[in-house]
């Protein structure tokens, strides 16, 4: 095997995120403004190239791979590329392979998605009222939604719940969020909202630090820390009264970067060493060229001489994004 991708301040990366397309069928105020412009489709690496990009990766040492988006399920034919990843996983040559999705489109795919050899996936969801889910998502799917994590259930899928806190907005829903998600056997994981890409609204004003929300929370049930890892950022306390786990990704208030094992990979091919920062590496450059093999190496090697230590995000009143792509173009 080609040696381990290992960065400068020794981190080894073993959690590859994958976009599939940066287009999805929510319109999430946080995330993307309503008239938001999507990528040309011909821009686009084939899924016969996230595939290869895919095993690039495999062939280094990553043992687990997250198809994101945008939402990855309105990708045409996405499933090929789930089940090849599937493949290399029930051979022994990843941990796992994740998703996560947005629900909309999971009542039809949930069970080819389990055949895959999918075990658990990531479902975004910020909140269970109707009223509150459309204005949130500018669409009326909450029902949709909801199908969508009861076929996932019935498929064997083992799920988390994340939600973003958004301060005035959802965040007296978290209490009866996490009873809810804990009864039907989820986790669930609070996010801070991400300085990413302009939007129709200041992100200050829907900024809620969780650190805020895990001591108004410990006024009602007791969390005791656990060392739990699903290889992501996340950290996780086990809660007494429900049996759940939750989980909490604060990129502002307590960073994560310290032990960083995750490289981002975009749906056009260029591979981001860092979510909060703006460098990047070319892999379609590579991918096309005479010798994709040696070429896709050496950037991978370029690339773990660039990743940074951590990230700089940070957020003020009518302050610009962090970042000026938004989330949906680097994958979540």
């Amino acid at each position: 095997m080609t040696e381990m991708l290992t960065d400068s301040f020794g981190r080894q990366i073993t959690y590859l995120r994958l976009s599939v397309t940066d287009r999805c069928d929510l319109r999430c105020t946080y995330c993307m403004a309503e008239s938001m412009t999507f990528l040309p489709r011909k821009e686009l690496l084939t899924l016969e190239e996230l595939g290869d990009v895919s095993e690039a990766f495999i062939a280094r040492g990553v043992r687990k791979i997250r198809l994101t988006g945008g939402e990855p399920l309105v990708r045409r034919d996405v499933m090929t590329l789930v089940r090849r990843l599937g493949d290399h996983a029930k051979a022994g040559r990843l941990d796992e392979v994740t998703m996560t999705t947005n629900g909309t489109l999971l009542s039809k795919y949930a069970a080819e998605i389990a055949d895959c050899g999918v075990k658990r996936i990531n479902i975004s969801l910020d909140s269970r009222d109707p009223e509150v889910f459309a204005k949130l998502s500018r669409r009326d799917v909450l029902p949709q939604v909801l199908t969508g994590i009861e076929a996932a259930r019935q498929a064997g899928l083992k799920i988390k719940i994340n939600m973003v806190a958004l301060k005035g907005v959802n965040d007296h829903e978290v209490p009866e969020m996490m009873r809810w998600a804990h009864g039907q056997g989820m986790d669930l994981t609070l996010i801070e909202v991400m300085p990413m890409g302009s939007i129709d609204e200041d992100r200050f004003d829907q900024y809620l630090p969780l650190t805020a929300t895990r001591d108004r929370l410990e006024e009602e049930f007791t969390l005791t820390d656990i060392a739990d890892r699903t290889g992501g950022p996340a950290r996780y306390s086990r809660v007494l009264e429900t049996g759940g786990r939750l989980g909490l990704i604060t990129p502002l208030t307590n960073n994560f970067c310290a032990d960083c094992n995750r490289l981002r990979v975009t749906c056009t091919g260029q591979i981001y060493m860092c979510l909060g920062q703006s460098d990047h590496v070319d892999l379609r450059e590579a991918l096309r060229g005479e010798n994709p093999e040696q070429d896709l190496n050496v950037a991978l090697d370029r690339a773990m001489l660039r990743k940074p230590e951590k990230h700089d995000f940070e957020i003020t009143s009518g302050s610009a994004p962090a970042v000026s792509r938004h989330m949906s173009v680097t994958g979540g």
